[in-house]
């Protein structure tokens, strides 16, 4: 039986509230970033990115040291269903639903089996349950035709599932097969890019950037970090730069206000940031 792991004790923010800034004179990438450009410097060397890019993954470990999966599963069935059922809302609304989800339907026979009305009484809380419901009865039937209900740990088979693409791919396998792997989502696409490691709007290339910078062992955890980073503290609106630790080495330091008392106001608390 898989779970994802919960940290023992709550999360601080005492690394992220209080960085040392050691370089206050903005590189050309950050004077970029200021003027609404890209922050990729595409006269940084490949190694000095790479150095970098490894310095700030291992700063994010020591601010998240409770990053995990927030969807809430048991076995790869559950954890691939509730990443389908994620998109267009947020992890928290899947996990109120999925108990009821998977208490009636525990694995591929029983969905493929489900009954239409009842099954989208249960995921309408998600929105588009209707859309949802299709795919989900989709992707038990393919699993129940074709891999005789399990579900595979191969990136290869995983993406020919109905609705499934690289990233929830890739949630699936680092998280219930442990094979690493990088999960690019709207958080993960948005930091990266603000951290000026790639330039790249399409998730496949981004992945396959970022795939080049951070060793491979560190791929599933370091995509929850990012992930929760982007929850926590670098919004899509307004991040808070004043009160992020990787400050030092972001080019994109500025965008959001850099005052540390104001932007430790925009950090969000862990029961607040899983709702994005």
């Amino acid at each position: 039986m898989m779970a994802r792991a919960l940290s023992a004790d709550p999360p601080t923010l005492d690394r992220v509230s209080s960085p040392a800034y050691a370089r206050p004179v903005p590189p050309r990438a950050r004077r970029a970033a200021a003027r609404g450009g890209s922050p990729f410097d595409p006269q940084e060397t490949p190694l000095a990115r790479t150095r970098r890019a490894r310095r700030m993954a291992r700063e994010l470990a020591l601010i998240h040291p409770d990053a995990h999966c927030e969807l809430d599963f048991t076995n790869a069935f559950e954890l691939l269903v509730a990443t389908v059922l994620s998109a267009q809302t947020t992890d928290k609304t899947v996990n109120r639903v999925t108990p009821a989800l998977f208490g009636k339907y525990p694995d591929a026979r029983a969905l493929a089996g489900a009954d239409r009305a009842e099954l989208e009484e249960i995921l309408k809380p998600t929105g588009f349950f209707r859309a949802k419901a299709n795919s989900v009865l989709g992707l038990a039937r393919a699993l129940l035709e074709r891999f005789d209900g399990e579900v595979p740990g191969r990136m290869e088979d995983l993406v020919t599932l109905p609705g499934v693409g690289r990233k929830t791919a890739n949630v699936v396998l680092g998280n219930a097969f442990d094979v690493p792997g990088l999960t690019v989502d709207t958080h993960f696409g948005r930091l990266v890019r603000r951290f000026g490691w790639t330039a790249e709007e399409d998730p496949v290339k981004v992945e396959a950037e970022v795939a080049e910078l951070i060793p491979k062992r560190d791929w599933t955890m370091f995509s929850h970090r990012v992930i929760f980073h982007g929850r926590r503290v670098c919004h899509a609106k307004k991040a808070a730069c004043g009160a992020c630790g990787l400050a030092r080495w972001c080019p994109s330091y500025g965008i959001g206000p850099t005052d540390p008392e104001v932007a430790t106001k925009l950090v969000k608390t862990p029961a607040a940031s899983d709702t994005e």
